[in-house]
């Protein structure tokens, strides 16, 4: 697998790598989302959710903005309370959030990106392709261990059956 990393302690720890456009190299941007965000020092929880949110923009720029000879970027800037991600690829086309079905496999992505980030975004990149990008709210390893989608499961499991 192709990838190619930078690190600069000097511009608020700022990390991008650059992975080839297959899909053999998401599970990759995983491990080093997960790496790089736990050098930070970040609670495991939100480390679990900055992942996940990696991990949906990374699979849709290999899916959806694959150029044979191409690669797409992956990068984080995190700062005391919120991690910046960006997934950068060579598709000029921009996402678009999907109405999927329960009986649907896939075409929730850019809707959980939503569920757990802050903000989300996107923005043409110079000189070919696009940027989308999440900011999650992040803690440090110090406070409670519960995820946002873990506490959202944990309240809806909560709720008192409708009707009754």
């Amino acid at each position: 697998m192709h990838a190619m990393a930078t690190h600069n302690p000097e511009t608020t720890q700022q990390w991008r790598m650059q992975f080839a456009s297959t899909a053999r190299c998401v599970p990759l941007v995983r491990t080093q989302v997960r790496k790089a965000l736990h050098e930070r020092g970040y609670a495991r929880s939100d480390i679990d959710d900055a992942v996940l949110v990696a991990s949906e923009l990374a699979t849709n720029a290999v899916v959806h903005g694959h150029f044979p000879g191409h690669l797409f970027e992956v990068g984080l800037t995190p700062s005391d309370d919120t991690c910046l991600i960006e997934v950068s690829d060579s598709s000029p086309r921009l996402p678009r959030a999907l109405a999927a079905s329960a009986a649907d496999e896939s075409g929730r992505g850019l809707q959980l990106v939503s569920t757990l980030a802050l903000h989300v975004g996107q923005r043409p990149r110079k000189p070919v392709g696009k940027t989308v990008w999440a900011t999650l709210r992040m803690a440090d390893g110090q406070g409670p261990n519960e995820s946002l989608a873990q506490r959202q499961v944990t309240a809806a499991c909560a709720e008192p059956p409708k009707g009754r």
